[in-house]
């Protein structure tokens, strides 16, 4: 578990998450609880580290997705140098859309 800006973060948000049932209770709850800029910036950065995941180059996503270069690098980073390990952890059980 990591510390955010030196708190250690509450669990009791990772814990209701677990408690949704569905992707319709998922979807509901996190429109309650986020902007929707807060959601596109996560939505995009997921939609990033999909593609990068399955070999897609910078340009590439660029294009597809309209993020920046900076965040493209930023979860290049994370999914392969510097994260915790939760994108690999995600993919190892299959892409959105490989199903």
């Amino acid at each position: 578990m990591s510390k955010v800006m030196g708190k250690q973060p509450s669990m009791a948000l990772y814990e209701t998450i677990l408690k949704l049932k569905d992707l319709d209770e998922c979807y509901r709850f996190f429109e309650d609880l986020c902007t929707v800029s807060e959601l596109r910036a996560m939505e995009q950065r997921f939609d990033v580290a999909v593609l990068l995941e399955k070999g897609m180059i910078y340009n590439d996503i660029l294009e597809k997705t309209g993020a920046s270069s900076a965040t493209i690098s930023r979860v290049n980073r994370s999914l392969n140098y510097g994260g915790v390990g939760g994108y690999k952890q995600v993919f190892a059980r299959g892409l959105p859309g490989d199903e």
